[in-house]
C-alpha cells in the first residue's frame, strides 16, 4: 500500500470536522426556485458543478496551491489566496470558502508540523491570507506526500459526495438514487483531474454565471436551511 494513501483518506473525508456539511453552494436557491426537482435534474446540476465550474476555480487552486508549496514560494501562495477572495464573487462563497480553509489548517497544523504549513498559518493569523480551503488543501496535500494527480480525484469525489448529499436532503432523494448518481459519477472524477491538471493558468476563475447568481441569490432567500 502507498503510504500517502491513508494521509489522502482522511484529508478528502467529506465527514471531516471543517463544517462543510453546512453549505449547498447555491444548490439551495436552485430547488427553492424549482429548477433543480428530481433525480435528472440533480445529476445535471452536479456534471455542471464538476465539469464547467470546479476545474476552473477550486480545483485549479488545488493544483496552484500545490505547485507553490512544491516550490516552497510562501510570497506566491499569499498572492494566490488574495487572487482566489478576489475571484469568488458571491459573498457566501468567498466566506464559506475562508471558513473552510480555516478550520481545515486549525485541524491539520497540530497533526503535522510542516515550516511550509507554519508560514502559511502565519499569513493568515497577520492578515495577509484568508486560507481558502482549496489552498490549504492542495498545501497539505503536497506535505502529506499525495501525488497531485490522486488528491485531485479525491478532491472532486468530495465535492461530488456533498452535492449528492446535499440533493438527497433538498430535493429531496433517495439514499438508493443519490448512490446512484454518485456510483455513475465515479469513472469521471479521474477523468476531470487529468484535465485539471491541463488548463492554462490564465483561465484561473472562469466565471460559471448561473452558478454565481444563484448563490447571490441564496443570500436573500425567505427560508434557508444551508449558510451558502
Amino acid at each position: 500500500m502507498q503510504t500517502w494513501l491513508p494521509h489522502l483518506l482522511h484529508l478528502s473525508d467529506p465527514t471531516l470536522p471543517v463544517g462543510a456539511y453546512t453549505h449547498s453552494n447555491g444548490l439551495e436557491t436552485y430547488v427553492q426556485q424549482g429548477l433543480v426537482s428530481n433525480g435528472k435534474q440533480a445529476t445535471a446540476y452536479i456534471r455542471n458543478m464538476l465539469e464547467h465550474n470546479l476545474p476552473y476555480n477550486d480545483a485549479l487552486f488545488v493544483v496552484l496551491a500545490y505547485r507553490v508549496a512544491e516550490a516552497n514560494d510562501v510570497e506566491q501562495l499569499i498572492l494566490l489566496d488574495q487572487e482566489c477572495t478576489a475571484l469568488k464573487a458571491p459573498q457566501e462563497l468567498r466566506v464559506a470558502s475562508q471558513k473552510l480553509g480555516i478550520r481545515l489548517i486549525k485541524l491539520l497544523t497540530p497533526l503535522t508540523d510542516h515550516a511550509f504549513g507554519n508560514a502559511y498559518s502565519t499569513a493568515i493569523r497577520k492578515g495577509m491570507a484568508t486560507g481558502h480551503y482549496s489552498l490549504v488543501y492542495g498545501v497539505y496535500a503536497f506535505l502529506l506526500g499525495v501525488p497531485l494527480q490522486e488528491a485531485l480525484t479525491a478532491y472532486y469525489y468530495n465535492a461530488a459526495t456533498g452535492m449528492v448529499t446535499n440533493c438527497v436532503k433538498l430535493v429531496p432523494l433517495g439514499q438508493q438514487e443519490g448512490q446512484q448518481i454518485l456510483f455513475a459519477l465515479l469513472p469521471l472524477l479521474p477523468q476531470l483531474a487529468a484535465q485539471t491538471l491541463t488548463i492554462p493558468r490564465r483561465l484561473a476563475g472562469r466565471c460559471s454565471f448561473a452558478f454565481d447568481i444563484r448563490s447571490m441569490q441564496h443570500e436573500r432567500l425567505y427560508s434557508r436551511l444551508y449558510m451558502s
